[in-house]
């Protein structure tokens, strides 16, 4: 089974370029120092799954063509990985199904505090998106796509990262444990978190992020989650040659085995 995996944004919770900001990659002409809220998207099997739908949803959702989603993953319910969750709203009302997302028990909890008016059932007022919520407790099987999540410690929260096949998405994390680390052995692609070269205290700097990898030992590991700290070229320049920068737009094409079984979204009862 061929799956395709586009990195829909990259940059870190503020966006690049940031708010008010006049530094010399804020102000970069390179499209690749421009920067959505951090996100991807899975195709495969005429299905379209996604993982994580921060503030720029709607915007990646447009300048990709998704036409239609099946499913959303989510790693942690901060800020910048839920605010679009609203948006989907396009999506089950075009193709008249419930959509199931999926998260750790923490994500779903945080997604259903922010997002009260979608899952309390009598919103006065229509319109609203029609979502199924699952808590995460094994690995999943979507659409003939084996899902195997990946425990990461962000700062004292616990959050999700996913394996497909041979690549993983460990995006806002400052801390693998071994027993997660057992779960990425043989990986072609690893696309991992890494802010900027100055710490902080719950994402990975540049020279940590070089350090998991090591770790890992993945073919090639491309870095996500990226502050204005960091110019595309010049950071480029300076990773050994198995590692790049991620860009909104990229994509990573594998293959998989499909697997039996599968979760779907239903017909709309409601």
């Amino acid at each position: 089974m061929r799956v395709e995996l586009t990195v829909l944004g990259s940059g870190t919770s503020l966006g690049v370029p940031t708010i008010g900001c006049r530094c010399r990659v804020c102000r970069s002409s390179n499209p690749r120092d421009k920067r959505t809220r951090p996100s991807i998207l899975l195709r495969y099997n005429n299905h379209t799954v996604m993982i994580d739908t921060g503030p720029d949803f709607r915007t990646q959702a447009l300048r990709a063509s998704i036409d239609r989603l099946d499913a959303v993953l989510y790693t942690h319910a901060h800020a910048d990985h839920i605010l679009g969750l609203d948006d989907t709203r396009a999506f089950t009302l075009q193709q008249g199904v419930v959509i199931p997302i999926y998260g750790n028990r923490q994500a779903i909890a945080g997604i259903h505090r922010v997002f009260q008016y979608i899952f309390d059932g009598n919103y006065p007022y229509g319109g609203v998106a029609l979502l199924e919520e699952h808590v995460i407790t094994g690995p999943l099987k979507l659409f003939g796509l084996e899902v195997i999540p990946i425990p990461v410690i962000h700062g004292h929260l616990e959050v999700l990262g996913f394996r497909f096949g041979p690549v993983a998405y460990l995006t806002d994390f400052n801390h693998l444990p071994e027993s997660s680390l057992d779960l990425l052995r043989g990986l072609d692609v690893v696309i991992i978190d890494a802010l900027r070269h100055e710490p902080h205290p719950a994402h990975l700097t540049v020279e940590q992020a070089l350090r998991q990898v090591e770790r890992i030992q993945p073919r090639q590991a491309f870095f996500t989650h990226i502050a204005h700290d960091l110019g595309h070229e010049e950071t480029n320049a300076s990773l050994p040659d198995h590692v790049r920068l991620c860009y909104d737009g990229m994509q990573v094409e594998f293959e998989t085995e499909s697997v039996p079984g599968s979760s779907a979204a239903r017909k709309r009862t409601r």
